[in-house]
């Protein structure tokens, strides 16, 4: 199913019928601010096993996810004085920030390290899915052969076994900067759309 949604006034009544697949344990492909992503509920475990297979990943890669907000994060991850006066200055944002979790993460989305690589959109589309469904959306890039798609016809047809494509327009190229914040000054583990001069 392909949804179009307006990428900077997302149409109510389209992001509720999104979120109507997700709530029943579907997966989607979305715009993220940066490049398209596969996504899903976090609390549907099946989904988050569905996102695996999709992306052929093996199951110790980390998948990150995203909250709509700062003070949604505290539930799913320590945030102490050091990774807030930083998270503040730069979410929303294309920043992936790599933090200790807590017991509300599931399992299978928390890295060896017992850390979890968190994200709030600075996107008007995946925003709105979150706030309209309430509970952090697992991520994953939507890349074909390693490739990164941002063409919504090839998105489509690319991802047609997923249970919809929320077609926000002509998706970025370059995927989040990821940062850790676990230790005493912030590591950059992959530069991408967000500059890190600014850390």
């Amino acid at each position: 199913m392909r949804i179009e949604v307006h990428p900077t006034h997302p149409q109510p009544r389209r992001i509720r019928q999104a979120v109507e697949i997700l709530q029943r344990g579907g997966v989607i492909v979305y715009p993220t601010g940066t490049v398209y992503g596969l996504g899903c509920d976090i609390h549907q475990k099946k989904a988050v096993e569905r996102i695996y297979q999709i992306r052929q990943l093996k199951r110790d890669h980390p998948l990150s996810f995203m909250c709509p907000d700062l003070n949604k994060i505290a539930r799913y991850a320590y945030v102490d004085d050091f990774a807030y006066r930083i998270m503040k200055r730069l979410v929303p944002g294309p920043y992936t920030f790599v933090l200790k979790a807590t017991r509300e993460v599931p399992k299978l989305l928390v890295r060896k390290q017992k850390t979890v690589g968190i994200r709030v959109p600075d996107d008007e589309v995946a925003l709105a899915l979150l706030n309209e469904l309430g509970s952090p959306l697992v991520s994953a890039s939507a890349t074909f052969d390693g490739q990164v798609l941002n063409d919504p016809d090839e998105l489509h047809a690319r991802f047609a076994h997923v249970d919809a494509f929320i077609d926000g327009g002509w998706g970025g190229i370059e995927p989040s900067t990821i940062v850790d914040l676990t230790g005493d000054e912030p590591l950059v583990l992959r530069e991408g759309a967000g500059p890190v001069d600014v850390l």
